[in-house]
């Protein structure tokens, strides 16, 4: 393995951390940062697929043989945005979810959301 490759490996390790995270736990703010670290993973992919080595900006003066595409780079910066954004609600979501439940781990909010719909089924 060359240290050319190194930023893909990381990248799909960073990956697989951020899935893994998010498939096992069961705590709701666990989930949120095994997200932001699976969109981490992403942006440094893209990221390194935009550089070229040796290449100079793409700022026309006389004649450029290699440049660097800033599209990537520029779509990265508005994922950045879209993934604060993101963690924003998610993290908002999950202050109310704790206010209403009085817990944010998934399956003691699902038994406690199964027992009020069977009280309120028998109400019926």
């Amino acid at each position: 393995m060359t240290l050319d490759a190194l930023n893909y490996w990381v990248s799909f390790i960073l990956m697989m951390i951020g899935f893994f995270g998010i498939v096992s736990s069961g705590n709701l703010l666990k989930k949120l940062i095994c997200l932001t670290i699976f969109q981490v993973s992403a942006l440094l992919f893209y990221i390194s697929v935009g550089y070229v080595k040796g290449a100079a900006a793409p700022i026309i003066k006389d004649v450029i043989i290699d440049y660097v595409n800033p599209l990537p780079h520029v779509l990265m910066l508005t994922a950045i945005v879209v993934g604060v954004a993101s963690m924003a609600v998610g993290l908002a979501i999950t202050v109310r979810i704790k206010e209403e439940y009085g817990t944010i781990e998934e399956d003691e909010i699902a038994e406690l959301d199964f027992k009020k719909h069977k009280r309120e089924s028998k109400k019926k």
